[in-house]
């Protein structure tokens, strides 16, 4: 071979020279390929995308989205348990207002230590961790002996719902970004099916077993969940941002050979990052504007939410559609010995007008959709909050039963796809360093309004209808002109892995 030709050459000096010679030009004819391969580099952004949709994304999609299932449960209970315990307790208003704004203030106090532990120390353990926490306290609360305990133990609860919430930035960490924009919002379903799933408990075990046997069959899903989590692995962009580029490169590798695909050619390089979960990277120059205008946007989303949830609960109970002066119309009619006191549990009726309003949660998917594609977050955010405003007013309309469920349903939808927006839009414009803090903060604010709604949903509504529902009609209106002053639009863009410098 060429190799033995050149050591056949004349003398020693000449013969060891043209050998170098000839070797370094059959190391460059035998091995360009490698060379060029050991040269080139990816990062995960760009893994994640050559990977591409497969089987690991369905099972994530399950896994993950059954998480959803968990965090409707526990917050919808709210809306099914609310009627039985004013009844066991004879509560006031406020005392059943109360319950909703403990359950928030431990979210809200939660969110931001679980997103700060997300950035530092990994998604999966603050998830993880959730499941646990949330299920354990949730299971106590069947056993409250008191209102007080009651209160106490549901506020435990939203302690550990922040923490699951954590799940979405981790699902959002592993799908490329063509599908983001179709499966984050299909994740809906699962809320939709928690949701029901706990309407339906209440219209079944509630009757004869009562609302304690109800919230511990209602756990069963989250202890399901606790072994399923073991499948799902830590996220590679927060490896890679805490130096961990082996465990990464597993993780890859495994998603590829689940989805039978392959990583791009070289090797995974990506910078560490020291300033992970750090406050000043959301109000730096770069994020200070977006930071605030999406604090005001999650306080609007979770207080639009809840209030819709809230506000139906409350009519419904209370019997107040059409009714123009409701303290005096109930004082006439559910007058107790002991004082003035609505206990009136859920009928039938009732369990199925709050079902029919929860499938209003995925009715517009496929809009939900078509506008994340063709218009954008922020389009689409403004567009969804208009609307929203538009049917919290109309929900004043004196009307049928049938008139009231399927205004209820649209509204449902709105502030459902607009919460679901909102998500999308902070985990897309976050990078890495921060994207599990940044939505922990996020997640905090929106529990400001998640507080704030009990108390005109369900104490300011037996004064007036049209009193309580414009509050939330109000903050939809200035929340959709806030939205033209978000500087980023993230439709299509890769996610971040670190901070960029640009001004706002």
């Amino acid at each position: 071979d060429k190799k033995t030709s050149c050591f056949r050459m004349g003398d020693s000096m000449k013969t060891q020279l043209v050998s170098a010679i000839c070797l370094q030009e059959v190391e460059l004819h035998e091995r360009p390929a490698d060379d060029k391969q050991a040269d080139k580099t990816f990062t995960v952004e760009e893994a994640v995308e050559e990977i591409g949709f497969g089987r690991f994304h369905v099972m994530l999609f399950v896994i993950m989205g059954s998480s959803n299932i968990v965090e409707a449960m526990e917050i919808m209970l709210l809306a099914v348990v609310s009627p039985e315990i004013r009844c066991e307790w004879r509560l006031d208003d406020w005392q059943v207002a109360l319950v909703s704004t403990m359950v928030f203030l431990g979210f809200m106090l939660c969110g931001v230590l679980g997103g700060y532990i997300a950035d530092r120390y990994g998604r999966w353990k603050v998830v993880f961790g959730g499941f646990v926490w949330s299920a354990y306290f949730s299971l106590l609360t069947s056993f409250a002996p008191s209102y007080g305990w009651f209160i106490f133990l549901r506020g435990m609860v939203g302690c550990g719902v922040a923490g699951v919430s954590q799940g979405f930035v981790l699902k959002t960490e592993f799908i490329p970004a063509k599908y983001r924009a179709i499966l984050l919002p299909l994740a809906t379903i699962f809320w939709m099916m928690g949701s029901m799933l706990i309407i339906i408990l209440g219209m079944l075990v509630v009757p004869t077993l009562g609302w304690r046997w109800m919230i511990r069959i209602s756990v069963t899903p989250s202890i399901i969940l606790i072994f399923l989590f073991k499948f799902i692995p830590e996220s590679a962009r927060y490896n890679v941002s805490a130096g961990k580029t082996e465990a990464a490169m597993k993780t890859l590798h495994w998603i590829a050979k689940m989805n039978r695909a392959s990583l791009p050619p070289g090797r995974l390089v990506e910078p560490i990052t020291n300033e992970r979960g750090s406050w000043r990277i959301l109000l730096g120059p770069s994020f200070r504007r977006t930071s605030l205008l999406l604090w005001y946007s999650w306080f609007v989303a979770s207080f639009t939410y809840y209030g819709s949830v809230l506000s139906s609960s409350e009519l419904l109970e209370k019997n107040l559609l059409c009714v123009t002066n409701a303290d005096k119309e109930h004082q006439v009619k559910h007058r107790h010995a002991d004082g003035l006191c609505y206990c009136i549990p859920f009928g039938y009726s009732d369990y199925q007008t709050l079902l029919i309003s929860c499938l209003g949660e995925v009715a517009l998917v496929p809009a939900n959709i078509a506008l994340l594609n063709v218009f954008g977050r922020k389009m689409s955010l403004t567009v969804l909050q208009l609307l929203a405003a538009f049917f919290f007013m109309m929900l004043n309309i004196c009307s049928t039963m049938f008139g009231f469920t399927v205004l209820l349903f649209l509204l449902r939808s709105l502030v459902s796809m607009n919460f679901n927006v909102v998500y999308i839009y902070t985990a897309e414009v976050y990078p890495t360093v921060a994207r599990s803090l940044g939505m922990g903060f996020c997640t905090s604010f929106s529990r400001i309004g998640g507080m704030i709604a009990p108390f005109i949903a369900q104490v300011l509504m037996s004064q007036s209808v049209i009193l309580a529902l414009s509050p939330f009609a109000v903050a939809c209106v200035v929340c959709a002109l806030g939205n033209f002053l978000l500087p980023i639009e993230t439709k299509g863009r890769a996610l971040l892995v670190r901070k960029v410098i640009f001004e706002e």
